[in-house]
C-alpha cells in the first residue's frame, strides 16, 4: 500500500517565469528570427533529456569548464533544431550568451500545492529527490514547499545523481518506508522513472505537454492532480 510519494524538482514541481519557450522566441525575435513559443515545446523536452543524461554520467559541477560549455552548446542546438531553426554555431553562441545574462524566476506549476494538500490529507509522506548541486533550502521555503516535505535528498549532499540507486535508497532510509510502498514522480523517463523503478519504487512520468518519447507502457500523468488515482 502506498505510504509515500517522492518528487523530482525542476519541470516536475517547478517551472520558469517567463516559460523558457517564450524567452527563446523573444530572444530569437531580437535577432530577426521568427519562431512561436509553441515551436519549442517538444524541443526543450528533448534537450532536457540530453542534458540530464549527461549530468547523470558525471555531474557538470565536477567537469572541466570546456566540457560544461559543450553540453550547454549541444542543449541549445537541440532546442533550435527541433524548433525548426538551423543551429548555426554563431547563432547557438549568441543564444547562450543571452541565456547567461538572463535570470528566469522559479514558479510552481498550478497543480502542485493543491495536490500536495490533498496527498497530506490522505496521510501520505512527501519527499523530494533532486540532482541539484546546490543548497535549495531557501528556494523551497520561498515556494512554500518546505512544510509539506518530510525529507529532501539532493545529489549535492549524497554525492550520487539519479538514476543511481543510492540517492533513492537514501530517501527511503530517512523515511523508513519500504520501496514498494513509495511512488516517485518525475519528468525524465530514464533518470526518474527507470531510476526509481530500479530502486524498487513505482516510477511515474509527469508529461505535462505530452511530448515525451517514453514508451507507451510507461506509467504517466499529465497533471499532478492525477497522482491520487495512482495510489495503491
Amino acid at each position: 500500500m502506498t505510504q509515500a510519494v517522492f518528487f523530482d524538482l525542476y519541470q516536475t514541481l517547478v517551472g520558469y517565469n517567463p516559460p523558457r519557450e517564450e524567452w527563446e522566441s523573444q530572444m530569437l525575435d531580437k535577432l530577426g528570427i521568427k519562431a512561436s513559443p509553441q515551436a519549442f515545446n517538444k524541443s526543450f523536452t528533448l534537450a532536457d533529456e540530453y542534458f540530464y543524461s549527461e549530468n547523470a554520467k558525471k555531474p557538470l559541477s565536477k567537469r572541466p569548464s570546456e566540457d560544461v560549455a559543450k553540453v550547454y552548446f549541444h542543449h541549445q542546438s537541440i532546442v533550435l533544431k527541433e524548433g525548426g531553426i538551423e543551429p548555426a554555431p554563431d547563432l547557438v553562441r549568441s543564444m547562450l550568451a543571452r541565456w547567461r545574462d538572463t535570470k528566469l524566476n522559479h514558479v510552481l506549476f498550478n497543480d502542485v500545492l493543491p495536490s500536495f494538500t490533498e496527498l497530506k490529507r490522505m496521510n501520505m509522506t512527501l519527499g523530494l529527490i533532486s540532482n541539484v548541486d546546490k543548497d535549495i533550502t531557501g528556494l523551497l521555503d520561498d515556494l512554500g514547499l518546505s512544510s509539506f516535505l518530510t525529507t529532501v535528498v539532493t545529489s549535492q549532499e549524497t554525492g550520487f545523481t539519479k538514476p543511481h540507486p543510492e540517492i533513492f535508497q537514501e530517501a527511503l532510509r530517512r523515511v523508513e518506508i519500504a520501496a514498494e510502498d513509495v511512488i516517485f514522480v518525475g519528468d525524465q523517463y530514464k533518470i526518474d522513472v527507470l531510476g526509481a523503478t530500479a530502486a524498487g519504487m513505482k516510477g511515474i512520468l509527469v508529461d505535462r505537454g505530452g511530448f515525451s518519447d517514453a514508451p507507451a507502457e510507461c506509467p504517466r500523468v499529465s497533471s499532478l492532480f492525477q497522482i491520487t488515482s495512482m495510489l495503491d
